[in-house]
């Protein structure tokens, strides 16, 4: 059998970019929101946060400064650094730090982003993968959470 490189990645995105996804979550701010649960697990030196995007709803991700692995269930078009991608079915992707992208679920999707971590809680956790942590939907008034910290 001969393995095959998949080139298929989300790279970083340039401050340009990243400008554009800003202006974009500042106008989807003001639109009604939808209440989203994050489930967290830390196990084995590993922290994931998965979440579903409902159907036909845009969601504006927090600026990710770790690399990770970012798993996609579902219909999505997602903004990377030139352009957007639309993802069907079952994607598991490799994705750079220095990305701050935007979804738009076409079927109710489930995002799961995985990386290295030595954090012992969920915030710390949280902090290490981002600056913008006090804006995520896991930390407002009210949030839903699962957590699973198995001290492994």
């Amino acid at each position: 059998m001969e393995l095959l490189p998949i080139r298929r990645s989300i790279a970083a995105m340039s401050n340009e970019r990243i400008s554009k996804m800003r202006e974009l979550e500042v106008a989807t701010s003001q639109l009604p929101q939808v209440d989203i649960e994050t489930q967290h697990i830390i196990h084995g030196g590993m922290y994931s946060r998965t979440i579903l995007v409902p159907a036909n709803s845009v969601l504006v991700g927090a600026l990710i400064n770790v690399p990770t692995i970012l798993v996609i269930c579902g219909d999505v078009t997602v903004a990377v650094n030139n352009g957007v991608l639309r993802l069907n079915g079952y994607n598991v992707l490799p994705a750079s730090a220095g990305r701050k992208q935007a979804f738009t679920a076409h079927t109710d999707t489930y995002l799961t982003m995985v990386f290295a971590t030595d954090a012992d809680s969920v915030s710390a956790a949280e902090e290490q993968f981002t600056d913008e942590a006090d804006k995520l939907m896991s930390r407002a008034d009210g949030a839903a959470n699962i957590v699973n910290i198995t001290g492994e």
